[in-house]
């Protein structure tokens, strides 16, 4: 089974080889959006513990919950930024459509 953190890197491979190979502005910044995804996945891998728990009252080794609480707040932001993207290229591109 292939772990998180090589799937993580292999994804934001994936989205900068969009983002280097695209000439449309869109799957540029949707390529962007994948790379981060990747980004987020390989975070969140790396905060995995096999066998851990949670960390409220532990009994034995313990999960640290600020990975997956920082990319939570990664995701959030990277919605927001990718919308405002898309809606700045949709005004530059005006008539076009």
């Amino acid at each position: 089974m292939i772990n998180a953190e090589i799937a993580g890197i292999l994804i934001m491979l994936i989205g900068l080889y969009g983002l280097m190979t695209k000439k449309d502005l869109i799957k540029q910044v949707l390529s962007v959006n994948v790379a981060s995804t990747g980004l987020v996945l390989f975070f969140v891998g790396t905060g995995y513990v096999e066998g851990g728990e949670v960390p409220i009252m532990p009994q034995q080794t313990v999960v640290d919950p600020l990975p997956a609480t920082l990319m939570l707040t990664t995701l959030v932001v990277d919605v927001a930024i990718t919308s405002l993207a898309l809606a700045i290229i949709l005004r530059m591109r005006g008539d076009e459509m």
